[in-house]
C-alpha cells in the first residue's frame, strides 16, 4: 500500500459505498483503507468514513470513502450522505440473489441524488464463496453493460480485487474530471465508446465495462 501524508494530495474525491446490509461494505472499506478484515463485523450504525490516497498519472488522489448502514431505517440520511459524491461502489453479495436484485433500486436512488457524471462500480463481494454463488457473473456483467457502469467481483476476506476496484474507480473519476476541465465533457466524439477494461486476472473475477453516456438518467 502506498503511504502518503494525510494532507499530501492533489485532489480529494468523495466516494460512497451503498448496497444492502450484510454484503460486506464495511469490510471492503477497512480492507482498502487499513488492509484489515473482521469476521465478526457488526452492522454499521449511521455513517462512517475513511480515507486513503493513491497515485494516478503522477497525481496524488485522496479518496474520502463513506460507508452507511444498509438498513431501511437509516434511509432518511440519504440526501446529506450523497451530497458532493463523485463516485460510488454499489455492493451486493454473490451468494444472496436478493442483494443483487436490489442493486437497481440503489442505482436509481444514487442517480436521483447525484450529478449525471458520477462514476459507478458494481461490486459483487464475497467471491471467495463461489461454491455458494447465487448470482452468475455473466448476469451481473450484462446488467453493468446495460446501465453503463463498471463491474468487478471482490473478496474482502481474501483481499481479492479490493485494491483494484477502489483504484479503478478513483482513477476513472480523476480522468473524467480531467476531461471535463479540458472542456471535453462527455462529447461522444472525444470520449471512447464501449470501453472495456480487463484488469489482468487469470479468472473471471475481474471485468470492468464502461459504456459511453455513463450514468445518464
Amino acid at each position: 500500500m502506498g503511504s502518503f501524508a494525510d494532507d499530501d494530495y492533489d485532489y480529494l474525491y468523495k466516494v460512497v459505498l451503498i448496497g444492502d446490509s450484510g454484503v460486506g461494505k464495511s469490510n471492503l472499506l477497512s480492507r482498502f483503507s487499513k488492509n484489515e478484515f473482521s469476521l465478526d463485523s457488526k452492522s454499521t450504525i449511521g455513517v462512517e468514513f475513511a480515507t486513503r490516497s493513491i497515485e494516478v498519472d503522477g497525481k496524488i488522489i485522496k479518496g474520502q470513502i463513506w460507508d452507511t448502514a444498509g438498513q431501511e431505517r437509516y434511509r432518511a440520511i440519504t440526501s446529506a450522505y450523497y451530497r458532493g459524491t463523485v463516485g460510488a461502489l454499489i455492493v451486493y453479495d454473490i451468494t444472496r440473489k436478493v442483494t443483487f436484485e436490489n442493486v437497481e433500486r440503489w442505482l436509481r436512488e444514487l442517480r436521483d441524488h447525484t450529478e449525471q457524471t458520477i462514476v459507478v462500480m458494481l461490486t459483487g463481494n464475497k467471491a471467495d464463496l463461489g461454491h455458494l454463488r447465487a448470482v452468475p457473473t455473466d448476469e451481473a456483467r450484462a446488467f453493468s453493460e446495460r446501465e453503463g457502469v463498471f463491474f468487478m467481483e471482490t473478496s474482502a476476506l481474501e483481499a481479492l480485487n479490493v485494491e483494484k476496484a477502489f483504484t479503478e474507480l478513483l482513477s476513472q473519476i480523476y480522468r473524467g474530471m480531467s476531461r471535463k476541465a479540458l472542456g471535453m465533457g462527455n462529447d461522444p466524439a472525444l470520449v471512447p465508446k464501449g470501453e472495456m477494461i480487463n484488469i489482468g486476472s487469470k479468472d473471471d473475477h475481474v471485468s470492468a465495462v464502461k459504456k459511453s453516456g455513463c450514468c445518464s438518467k
